[in-house]
């Protein structure tokens, strides 16, 4: 039997084979031919190669890649997988031989394999366990340890919590379920958007997989067999939103050399061997660099070593190990997968999640039943609860790890569960979370309406009401003695109905003004030894910038009781006084535009877009930084358990990473208005592709 390729009128592809391996294959078969370039890329990424034939742009990523082991640890995994599920292996590894079928042709197709002179490598086996663990290392924001620590050193204790929200690393996301009393249909409705850096091509793809065991659509990750985020196989549908859980840790580690090796002290006061070796990495245009790996009982080294000064607080850096779970127990959670593409049920859902182990998530899920299920997923370690604040130091006993935490559930109360990276089900299990502004407003909004339907939904993705600008309005309000001038500005914003829309000039002038705020915020001499972060390595330096971390906190800065004697109401004069002498006269999306990234930008005339940081649609600027937003809806997608053909998705740009090609960028316009495209899933009413067709 031949495995068959459709496409709907989106190019999105609909892939049928005989069985759960024709089928794998035929996944990463179409995913190479759509994707090359981008399969290449991240594989390179999750290797340390990047530089190669990127530049020395890419060497700070793939010095950190080297040094936290992520190939190692994914073969490691793949190893323990085949032992422990080899039917789930085998289907990994029919991925990665399709993705080797069709990167040939994929990369012809690819002109950014021309520009570089790069030529497709081969997939291994492991290799989709390792291009996982690249894309999630920094997930879960470790480097935020780093930032408290200097914040907790210089500003005490309560700096953790005046700081403590979604900062510069993290990536969330809005999910919501409907039960069927809350629905048109009386079948439940589940939907959401995932935020995360936007990248052209799109980090999440759009495809069906169908075989004799399962019929699933939903949002794939390039370069990893199945759905694991986001699905809808018929009678049950899944999606995800980031937990904001704690689940790396930082050691500071003692290293010294003993002759040839390297060793490290331990909690028992005696000193161990270290694992060390030295591996070339590739520069291109530039000499290659030498790479010390050394890897102590906690974990690799990704900061300093043995030559590195000895600085038990870190004010100088320091040495830094880093514990992340799959290199601790060589798994990776691949065997959920399967599982839930043949689920039937929440219960199956439920069960194959048991597997799951990393990036932590909160998980939502429905069946054509009426069953709900609404948990967490991952694994998270029982440790002190230094570990999860700050780094700890590797030669005092205290800091290992025993044990893993259970999974939290959470009710569907009311017909409705929102999660939105706010305290919620998973907030024994975190540091940081996002403000409750973004579920807040989504449960106020299901609330207040219905009975709702699938294409509805639009409207609650696309909301732009910003609940966090209160703080800095208040202190508007309070103001008096202005000049004419700033008091017609003041009022101006009063009566601004805190929508982000892009065409509202109100908007643009608020972001100004709050900008303003931000810079004068961090000018503050309390703040002044924040501004030279210690000299840890570059790929972690963003979770160290001060204004970043200001204009994510300016709403708690603002609200606190006394903020180490800043005269809030006087910075606010200023910064309104400043903004009021040459107010901004365009519209809020004149500034805010997205700024997608791509290994090799192709020179996307750069949209201008509605919402912020804290609204419904969210659309990360930096306040105090840039107005231009890198972070966003890398999708959104409704799942209708009435009707599947009544489901609607869309992604930023579109199902083909090929620039030129006609479903590269077709979706940008239906996402940029807010709209979704039909999932289609009548066989009669898709176009076969024949190119794609091969024996099982």
């Amino acid at each position: 039997m031949t495995s068959e390729t459709y496409r709907d009128a989106f190019g999105i592809p609909h892939l049928r084979a005989a069985d759960i391996h024709a089928l794998a294959h035929a996944q990463g078969r179409v995913t190479a031919l759509d994707r090359a370039w981008q399969l290449e890329v991240e594989r390179h990424r999750a290797q340390g190669t990047s530089a190669s034939f990127l530049g020395p742009g890419e060497v700070p990523w793939d010095v950190l890649a080297r040094r936290a082991r992520l190939a190692d640890t994914a073969r490691r995994c793949f190893g323990a997988l085949e032992r422990r599920d080899p039917e789930t292996a085998r289907w990994v590894r029919s991925y990665a031989d399709g993705v080797n079928e069709g990167l040939p042709a994929g990369a012809r197709r690819a002109p950014e394999f021309a520009r570089t002179a790069l030529t497709p490598g081969r997939w291994q086996p492991w290799t989709p366990l390792a291009v996982w663990l690249s894309t999630h290392l920094l997930f879960a924001g470790f480097p935020a340890k780093l930032w408290r620590e200097q914040a907790i050193r210089h500003l005490g204790p309560d700096a953790v919590g005046l700081f403590a929200t979604d900062g510069p690393g993290t990536a969330g996301s809005n999910g919501w379920l409907l039960t069927g009393a809350r629905t048109a249909t009386g079948r439940p409705l589940l939907a959401g958007d995932p935020h995360r850096f936007i990248e052209d091509p799109g980090v999440y793809q759009q495809i069906r997989l169908a075989c004799p065991e399962f019929d699933a659509v939903g949002l794939a990750v390039p370069g990893i067999p199945g759905l694991p985020h986001f699905g809808h196989a018929g009678a049950v549908a899944w999606g995800i939103t980031n937990a904001m859980a704690d689940y790396q840790d930082l050691y500071r580690e003692r290293l010294r050399r003993a002759g040839s090796s390297v060793e490290a002290l331990g909690p028992d006061g005696r000193w161990h061997p270290a694992h060390a070796h030295t591996e070339r990495l590739e520069v291109a245009g530039e000499a290659p660099i030498e790479v010390e790996v050394i890897e102590t009982e906690r974990g690799p080294v990704i900061a300093g070593g043995p030559e590195t000064p000895y600085d038990p607080e870190g004010a100088d850096g320091g040495t830094l190990a880093l514990r992340y779970p799959p290199r601790v127990t060589e798994d990776l959670g691949f065997s959920a997968l399967l599982g839930l593409l043949r689920a039937r049920n929440v219960a199956d859902v439920d069960r194959a999640l048991d597997a799951w182990a990393e990036p932590v998530n909160v998980v939502q899920a429905a069946d054509t039943g009426g069953g709900t299920l609404h948990r967490v997923a991952g694994r998270v370690p029982l440790r002190a609860r230094a570990n999860r604040l700050h780094p700890v130091p590797a030669w005092r006993p205290g800091h290992d790890w025993h044990g893993w935490h259970e999974m939290p559930y959470a009710p569907v109360p009311d017909g409705i569960a929102v999660m939105a990276n706010q305290r919620g089900p998973a907030a024994p299990l975190g540091v940081e979370f996002a403000p409750p502004h973004r579920a807040d407003r989504i449960r106020d909004l299901l609330d207040t309406d219905g009975p709702w339907s699938a294409g509805e939904m639009a409207a609650i993705h696309t909301d732009t009401h910003l609940a966090s600008a209160a703080p800095l309005l208040d202190h508007l309000a309070a103001l008096d003695g202005l000049t004419p001038a700033a008091a017609r500005l003041r009022d101006r914003l009063l009566a601004w109905d805190r929508r982000m829309d892009a065409d509202s000039t109100d908007a643009a002038v608020y972001a100004a003004l709050r900008g303003a705020v931000v810079q004068l915020m961090a000018a503050q001499p309390a703040f002044a030894p924040l501004t030279e972060p210690p000299a840890y390595p570059a790929a972690l330096r963003p979770w160290l910038a001060l204004v970043p971390r200001i204009g994510f906190a300016l709403e708690h800065l603002l609200r606190a009781e006394e903020l180490y004697g800043i005269d809030r109401p006087a910075l606010v004069r200023r910064a309104l006084e400043g903004v009021a002498a040459e107010p901004p006269t365009g519209t809020w999306s004149d500034t805010h535009r997205l700024a997608p990234w791509g290994a090799l930008p192709d020179g996307l005339t750069t949209p201008g877009l509605a919402g912020d940081h804290d609204c419904v649609l969210c659309t990360s600027a930096v306040p105090g930084l840039t107005d231009r937003a890198a972070r966003g809806p890398a999708a959104r997608w409704v799942w209708d358990l009435a009707d599947r053909d009544a489901s609607r998705w869309v992604v930023p740009f579109g199902a083909d990473g090929v620039p030129g090609s006609p479903h590269h960028h077709d979706q940008l316009p239906l996402w940029l208005g807010g709209g979704l495209a039909p999932v289609v899933t009548d066989w009669n009413r898709l176009t076969p592709d024949r190119t794609l067709e091969h024996p099982a």
